[in-house]
């Protein structure tokens, strides 16, 4: 009977246990309670902390329990982010749900999105000064990026080694964004500067809507064609949107499509992050550049839209360049509390989504240049 115990107690998680995974389910638990709590992108901090809960249960080797065995459940559902299958999907939706009439009545604002975008080439640079290789330097630059989906897409095609830290640290910073964003903001801006106004946007006709995606879609990945999976479905998901004869097929998108997605990739994202796989002084320094990066984008955008103001008759706000990266809606919200903070009466929020959603789209185009230069 004691052999038998003996036997049993060997194959429990208890004598399994190694220190780092214990760390690890700490930091499952920190990312569930700010998902609930503190609602920090709760779509995307609660699947992926209750990922790093599953994927730090010791397990022995063999079952096909570890999402690194090669015969397991989760090994099976992480082939779609290894594989670069969810990230498409998730781009799908937000071209569903998302309205670029902000952006097609100030056209001028995308450069602010354009802008945010160097905090990408610039951490590319510092990974590279400071060891990493150049297609592992890649995949970090576009932390910078805010966008999960896109820097999953890269790293699973250019680091794949490096997707449990790239894709924690891309999802940390995008719900961290009204941690990180006013601060900056807040520095680099007078309060002059802040109770600026925006002028109404025109009316944007229902063709318009439609013409965008697709002529966005045959522009962009022209210029950057490696960037054809994410662009391709974010510009056919407006393009279901603004149809209104596919709206059936846009609401899948936008919903039930984009929830399984988000919930599959969150689960096994944060199922990768094994504790003795995860915990090496690698991922330290992909989340210091990875805040770089982003503080870096938050920045640029602020100074862009600060530059532009050299030169233009009617001022923005450059509040609207910390939107430029690409976090949607949050990094607009940011700009619209910062600003009401000021001028309660000053209404920035759609102003400012015209970079935001911008900043999708160059973010993509980011990955899909860097995805074509290191694989020439």
């Amino acid at each position: 009977m004691d052999v038998l115990f003996i036997e049993f107690y060997h194959n429990t998680g208890f004598y399994l246990w190694d220190y780092r995974y214990l760390i690890m389910i700490v930091v499952g638990l920190v990312f569930v309670y700010l998902g609930i709590a503190k609602d920090y992108e709760p779509l995307l901090l609660v699947p992926i902390g209750f990922g790093i809960l599953m994927g730090n249960i010791p397990v022995f080797q063999g079952l096909g329990l570890s999402i690194y065995e090669d015969n397991s459940v989760l090994h099976y559902l992480y082939f779609g982010v290894t594989q670069g299958i969810y990230p498409p999907l998730i781009f799908l939706g937000i071209g569903a749900m998302t309205d670029f009439s902000t952006l097609l009545a100030r056209p001028i604002l995308m450069l602010l999105g354009a802008a945010a975008q160097t905090g990408i080439f610039i951490t590319f640079l510092g990974a590279l000064a400071l060891g990493f290789a150049p297609n592992e330097a890649s995949s970090i630059g576009i932390i910078g990026g805010a966008d999960g989906p896109t820097a999953i897409f890269l790293t699973a095609k250019l680091a794949p080694h490096l997707i449990g830290p790239i894709a924690v640290a891309a999802y940390s910073y995008m719900a961290l964004v009204p941690v990180i964003q006013p601060p900056i903001m807040r520095l680099l801006t007078s309060r002059k500067e802040r109770l600026i106004r925006m002028e109404e946007p025109r009316e944007v006709t229902k063709r318009e809507k439609i013409i965008f995606p697709i002529v966005a879609f045959l522009l962009c990945c022209f210029l950057a064609p490696a960037a054809l999976p994410l662009l391709g479905m974010l510009c056919f998901g407006n393009l279901l949107k603004e149809a209104v004869v596919t709206e059936r097929l846009a609401q899948t998108a936008r919903n039930s499509l984009i929830d399984t997605a988000t919930i599959l990739l969150g689960i096994t994202v944060g199922a990768s992050t094994q504790g003795d796989i995860f915990l090496v002084p690698s991922s330290i320094g992909i989340f210091a550049l990875g805040a770089l990066s982003f503080s870096i984008a938050t920045a640029s955008g602020v100074l862009f839209a600060k530059f532009m103001n050299l030169f233009l008759k009617i001022k923005i706000n450059p509040l609207l360049g910390a939107a430029g990266v690409s976090a949607v809606p949050d990094s607009a919200r940011v700009v619209q509390m910062v600003g009401q903070k000021e001028d309660p009466t000053n209404f920035l929020l759609m102003h400012a989504m015209a970079p935001n959603v911008s900043g999708v789209i160059g973010s993509a185009i980011a990955a899909g240049v860097l995805w074509s230069l290191m694989a020439s």
